[in-house]
């Protein structure tokens, strides 16, 4: 667990340096561009990842089940699962760029009067998903090699150090005009996919061998049925995780200004989803071993543990963020349009509580021999998710799908835990998990009470700086991870506070 522990810290500290840098990017987005041109920009993002399942036929499940079969079987310039990977996966990417431009007319109808943004950017989407789907592939396979570290750099600093360089460029008038922004935007995935490739091929952890092992004859029957029904359960996930934004722009007024105030709030959101990242990256290949090597110890272990850091860590997160998010847009000088995230963050923020504290339950199935139910409960979600998605933006606007995705996530994880319990006789609560969300909870209503009525980055500060002192001391005090302890102890120690 050490391993794991380790690899999070630092690709955790590496994500929240990142998302300190996509606050400062969200920051100057709302200043210098339209609520709709920030919009369209996190369009780009949530459709590469619909693009990304659709394209890469599964390959990203075939590296996390396969890679300790190739790993022990053949030495590594024999190893060819990334050939097989790449050669697929492209062919992926050639059928979803066909579709494309089959169903551009459809997109015109849906997209032509609500987001007129969008339809005249659609087809510098495909450079911007090409290169997203293919950098996403080589990350994966970056994680068996433990390099979760570099690519967390790559996905969480070195693109948006990408997108700053590009907001800089506009405002200073370097980039004329918006339409050389959306330009350039659209190939930075492709410029990060490349360079991780050079790295991989370079340091000699890659190798693209042109034929047939006998670890790919011997399991080749499994792989197929395997990355089958995973690929069509990960389709229909994404396609529900991003459907909000899609709805949004294809039925409100004005969409994409809408979807820009919803992307605000899933970016504020996503700062409570931060470290789950981290977890998954360092947990996959240790979840896959351990199903090699029939080790339930191992799997039960890191599911208690991921359940209760990243619980510790939600909550946190979300109680500090929903304190401070209305004096953050004011105190900031965002525009007034932003104030109609913070009911969606609301809902958003509870639904990664819920998603987070239940745990790696998604990469515990996924890598065992039950991946088959991987696709099913997908296909539950996708039920559940779309239509609820559509009638309740119908009805309640860009409030909608935050209220709807709350509802069906926590179904999903439902259902998931109960396969766990039931088959394994794995569940990942105690009571330090009613302990830290009964500490979240009243660390909430102090701040609440005392700082409430203030305003202004000093109080901003004084609230945040409070907060955490009480949520963090609650943590220690009551020993609510195991993980959290040694990583206080080392930092006392570097410190010169140790006793």
């Amino acid at each position: 667990m050490s391993t794991i522990r380790r690899q999070s810290i630092i690709s955790s500290g590496i994500v929240y340096f990142g998302f300190a840098l996509g606050a400062l990017n969200t920051l100057l987005f709302t200043k210098w561009f339209t609520p709709a041109e920030y919009g369209l920009t996190t369009m780009f993002v949530s459709l590469s990842n619909i693009i990304l399942p659709l394209a890469s036929l599964g390959m990203q499940s075939y590296i996390f089940k396969f890679y300790p079969y190739y790993h022990d079987n053949l030495p590594p310039k024999k190893n060819d699962m990334m050939t097989w990977a790449l050669v697929t996966s492209f062919t992926g990417f050639l059928l979803v760029l066909a579709g494309g431009f089959i169903f551009k007319d459809l997109v015109v109808r849906k997209y032509g009067v609500t987001s007129p943004e969008f339809v005249n950017y659609y087809y510098w989407l495909f450079p911007f998903g090409f290169g997203f789907t293919f950098y996403s592939l080589l990350e994966t396979f970056a994680w068996q090699l433990k390099q979760s570290v570099l690519t967390s750099y790559f996905r969480e600093i070195q693109f948006r150090l990408f997108t700053l360089a590009l907001i800089v460029l506009s405002y200073i008038g370097v980039l004329k005009n918006f339409d050389a922004f959306m330009k350039i935007y659209a190939c930075t995935y492709l410029l990060l996919a490349l360079t991780l490739l050079v790295y991989l091929v370079a340091t000699g952890q890659l190798h693209l061998p042109l034929y047939r092992s006998r670890v790919t004859k011997r399991f080749f029957k499994k792989i197929i049925t395997q990355v089958s029904l995973v690929w069509s359960g990960q389709v229909l996930l994404n396609v529900s995780t991003y459907f909000g934004q899609i709805v949004i722009g294809a039925v409100m007024k004005e969409g994409m200004r809408f979807v820009g105030i919803y992307t605000l709030a899933l970016f504020v959101g996503s700062l409570i989803q931060a470290i789950q990242r981290s977890v998954i990256a360092a947990s996959v290949g240790p979840l896959a071993r351990a199903w090699k090597d029939k080790d339930y110890g191992r799997i039960n272990r890191i599911y208690h543990r991921s359940s209760i850091n990243q619980l510790i860590f939600s909550a946190g997160m979300f109680v500090l963020i929903w304190l401070n998010f209305t004096d953050g847009v004011l105190t900031f000088h965002l525009k007034s349009d932003y104030l109609l995230a913070r009911p969606i963050f609301f809902y958003i923020g509870l639904m990664r509580i819920v998603d987070m504290g239940t745990g790696v339950n998604s990469q515990i199935i996924v890598t065992s021999v039950f991946w088959r139910f991987d696709f099913f409960t997908g296909v539950i979600l996708a039920v559940l998710t779309l239509p609820a998605n559509y009638i309740l933006t119908k009805e309640l606007g860009s409030v909608g799908p935050a209220i709807a995705d709350l509802f069906t996530f926590s179904v999903y994880n439902f259902i998931r835990f109960l396969f766990l319990y039931r088959r394994f006789g794995m569940q990942p609560f105690t009571r330090k998990t009613v302990y830290t969300l009964l500490l979240a909870l009243g660390c909430y209503f102090i701040c609440y009470y005392l700082f409430n009525a203030y305003q202004g980055f000093g109080w901003l500060t004084l609230r945040s700086i409070t907060f955490l002192g009480l949520y963090g001391g609650g943590v220690l005090v009551f020993r609510l991870s195991e993980d959290i302890l040694p990583v206080w102890k080392t930092i006392k120690k570097r410190l010169g506070l140790a006793a």
